[in-house]
């Protein structure tokens, strides 16, 4: 069979790279890609990923037996829904079920209405109500962006200066809807859970994120810096409870309002002294969780899919390793950064998944995350060890890294 990846990044890579050892599929297409991702498929530059009736005809002429979306913004436009009026095969929620992910206040009426445990939340839509709302309320807070900001649009706000600064920084442009949230307390997760309306296949491994730019978790938020799996310390009864309290009833509550989600949905999780609450949901693989996840994991994922599809029960085997991803990034990131720095060390190694890279006469930066190192190990000490041995190996003066990924596990496992 044939299966045509969307995405260009890291995650997709990672994606497009499983598929391709599928004892299932005979080809992999990717839309619109990256040069590095030579190494695992066919590379479609010509056809933007927001081109969706460009990728329907090529997934017809084709004969594509699969679509597997992978970043958020095709799915929130709705390239799942052209795709199946087309009569293709999509792994990817619909553009109504996007929304999970493309709008907070969507998520969060979700959730209260059928009692998910989540923090307590207030949306604001203008600047003035957002002062006084500051005002009104000591402590730390949470602001998110309503829509889609590639995992950048928050600002946990410490002190009241830097929630009003927050409050300037998200309505500099007028008003706009933003999430007001309770600061939560505790160790944040990421669990991936497959869903086709009410059934779900929930990972039994879960990765743990590190969001923010520099060591000790200081700095602004990122779309990740690096990640890791398993998660030892995360109980299997933390996991249970996850599932009880969240997985299975977000299912639920998403049939229950006609969503029809058909994909990966994402919950992002902190363990509080109330237990498990959600943070966000996401619509898709989480990155860099993904690529450390589908490293670990040695179930075809094909054979996952299909189990979805037909809501049969399967069980996922897992490589006995720890695996460790480390994200280098263009300096500067998350903010202003240069492109078309050199890089050197990288040769098409799968030890790397490749999120912005161009070949211009040798490999130069093309994005904020430039690529993830990963390693491997039977010790969390030996995976982290693996990973940063590979990111040592990238030189280039426009790149940096946290040195602190895993750390953690590695408290926690000694």
């Amino acid at each position: 069979m044939k299966v045509l990846v969307i995405g260009s990044g890291g995650r997709e890579h990672a994606l497009a790279h499983k598929v391709s050892q599928s004892v299932h599929v005979e080809e992999v297409f990717v839309i619109p890609g990256n040069d590095a991702m030579t190494n695992v498929a066919t590379v479609v530059t010509a056809i933007a990923e927001t081109d969706h009736e460009k990728i329907a005809d090529f997934a017809v002429a084709e004969a594509i037996d699969w679509v597997i979306i992978g970043p958020e913004q095709p799915l929130t436009a709705g390239l799942a829904d052209v795709l199946k009026e087309r009569g293709i095969k999509v792994f990817g929620p619909n553009k109504k079920a996007a929304q999970m992910e493309g709008s907070k206040s969507f998520a969060k009426q979700m959730m209260k209405q059928y009692n998910i445990p989540t923090a307590a939340y207030e949306m604001i839509s203008t600047k003035e109500a957002a002062l006084a709302y500051i005002q009104e309320h000591s402590g730390p807070v949470v602001l998110k962006q309503d829509g889609l900001a590639a995992g950048k649009g928050v600002i946990v706000a410490m002190t009241e200066q830097e929630a009003v600064a927050a409050v300037h920084e998200f309505y500099k442009d007028g008003d706009t809807e933003v999430v007001f949230e309770e600061f939560l307390q505790g160790e944040e997760f990421s669990l991936m859970v497959f869903v086709n309306d009410d059934f779900i296949i929930p990972f039994d491994c879960v990765a743990q994120d590190h969001k923010r730019a520099f060591d000790g978790d200081t700095g602004p938020n990122t779309g990740g810096m690096g990640a890791y799996c398993p998660v030892a310390h995360i109980k299997e009864q933390t996991m249970k409870e996850t599932n009880e309290r969240i997985s299975y009833p977000i299912a639920r509550a998403m049939k229950e309002e006609g969503l029809h989600y058909f994909g990966l949905l994402y919950i992002g999780a902190i363990i509080t002294e109330e237990g498990p609450k959600v943070i966000e949901f996401n619509a898709r693989f989480g990155d860099p969780e993904c690529q450390v996840l589908l490293t670990r994991l040695e179930t075809d994922l094909m054979d996952i899919i299909f189990a979805l599809e037909a809501k049969q029960d399967i069980t996922l085997t897992w490589s006995a390793d720890t695996v460790v991803g480390v994200v280098l990034a263009a300096k500067g990131y998350p903010a202003a950064y240069d492109k078309g720095i050199k890089v050197e060390g990288y040769n098409g190694e799968l030890d790397y998944y490749v999120s912005g890279l161009k070949y211009e006469d040798g490999w130069k930066t093309a994005g904020g995350r430039v690529m993830l190192a990963v390693g491997s190990g039977g010790t969390v000490k030996d995976a982290v060890e693996a990973s940063y041995q590979n990111a040592a190996k990238i030189k280039s003066d426009g790149l940096f890294y946290r040195t602190d990924i895993a750390h953690r596990a590695l408290k926690n496992n000694g």
